[in-house]
């Protein structure tokens, strides 16, 4: 059973950056897909990013080129790092995994097996 921590969310003002974590354990993950969710207040939960171990990497339009997926296996770890950040950013953030996911679902949550808790995220302006 693959255990998600996500951690690092907080209050920003907007343009500000932030580093989100999401630790794994409970096996090793680095053969997972690994992705970054958020749900807006009164929002469906949406795709953010995705990395695939091979480092295929994979961005919603409205974060790419702010924001930057990354995996540091030595740690169980896959940081989401948030730049200009903006308030309708403003969310809570899930960090999800699968074993597998077919490149044309990547941004389905329905296809992740493996979800953390979330972190808020809130962006001040």
């Amino acid at each position: 059973q693959v255990q998600l921590v996500e951690s690092g969310g907080g209050l920003v003002q907007v343009g500000d950056s932030l580093r989100l974590a999401c630790t794994a354990s409970g096996r090793t993950f680095s053969t997972f897909i690994m992705g970054w969710f958020r749900q807006a207040p009164g929002k469906e939960r949406e795709f953010v990013a995705a990395l695939r171990w091979n480092g295929y990497l994979y961005y919603a339009d409205s974060v790419k080129g702010r924001f930057t997926i990354s995996a540091d296996y030595a740690k169980d770890t896959v940081n989401l790092q948030m730049n200009t950040l903006k308030p309708e950013d403003t969310a809570v953030y899930y960090c999800a995994a699968s074993r597998e996911v077919l490149t044309s679902r990547i941004r389905l949550q329905g296809d992740y097996e493996y979800w953390g808790q979330g972190t808020q995220v809130t962006v001040s302006s």
